[in-house]
């Protein structure tokens, strides 16, 4: 059987850069061994799967898959599908510019910005949970990263379907420069039951003011290239730490730059700690899975 296949790069407007996601459009009868299977084949970070919409408020339903697991939601799999659902015409935003994805967390919102090549995307992430980290545990995390991680404020785990380690280095610089264990890191990872571990730091100058890294062994995936609900935990985690203005925040995150694929995020927190995520998507391959 002819299954319509995009894969689209994401938080990026040129092709072969960002985060590519593989999104199949025609996704009734394949069941959950066989996404899985799919998601593994292509072997990207994560593998999508559109379906028809169980509640009457979505436009959509998706499935999300990384090489080793499914998740109740993930961002740039959020953006690069709603791109390739629009360019299919799969859906129309409704009259607001909106967009309604159903998807393991429950319902998320998307804005639609402009069309054609200029078309921009954001979601509104879910809610976030923030815990600490036990000494124990940060101890350990310390040992898989190969350095200190106690700048301005402790790291924390966020949850927002996605569960994140996320920590703050001294700068972008160190950030590029991280080489963590990733075979220690995955042990850690499978026992706190997280996603992965998500570090920032400051850029000194330009108009992005952070770099951002991800990693997910345990997942399958070493180091993701643009992570959305990485970069809005990253957020979320300023927000709750008092490191953004009290008023909100627009800011410009960079990722991908250290697995050569250079992304750029939107990131918009508003005053009631909302964050939104968007950027540009660009569709790479688009044609059909056969099977």
């Amino acid at each position: 059987m002819k299954r319509s296949y995009k894969v689209v790069d994401v938080f990026t407007s040129r092709p072969f850069m960002g985060n590519p996601v593989a999104v199949i459009l025609d996704a009734e009868g394949i069941d959950t061994q066989e996404m899985q299977a799919i998601a593994g084949w292509t072997n990207l970070s994560e593998t999508t799967f559109v379906l028809p919409p169980s509640s009457r408020d979505a436009d959509y339903r998706l499935r999300i898959f990384t090489p080793r697991s499914e998740l109740p939601f993930a961002g740039h799999p959020t953006l690069g599908s709603a791109h390739a659902i629009l360019e299919a015409g799969r859906a129309t935003p409704r009259d607001n510019g909106r967009l309604v994805q159903e998807c393991g967390m429950g319902l998320v919102a998307l804005t639609v910005s402009d069309i054609g090549k200029e078309r921009r995307l954001s979601f509104e992430l879910p809610p976030a949970r923030i815990a600490a980290l036990r000494d124990a545990d940060l101890n350990d995390l310390e040992a898989a990263v190969g350095r200190r991680l106690k700048v301005k404020v402790e790291p924390g785990i966020v949850t927002v379907g996605p569960i994140w380690i996320i920590a703050q280095l001294e700068d972008a610089d160190a950030v590029i420069g991280l080489r963590p264990d990733l075979a220690r890191l995955a042990e850690l990872e499978r026992r706190l039951g997280v996603t992965g571990l998500t570090v920032f730091g400051p850029h000194p100058s330009g108009d992005a003011a952070i770099e951002v890294r991800t990693f997910a062994p345990s997942s399958g995936v070493n180091e993701d290239p643009v992570c959305g609900s990485g970069n809005g935990s990253v957020a979320a985690f300023l927000w709750a730490r008092g490191l953004l203005p009290s008023g909100g925040k627009d800011y410009v995150a960079t990722q991908g730059r250290c697995v050569g694929r250079n992304g750029r995020i939107a990131v918009n927190v508003d005053s009631k700690g909302g964050v939104f995520i968007g950027g540009s998507c660009v569709t790479c391959i688009d044609g059909s899975m056969l099977g």
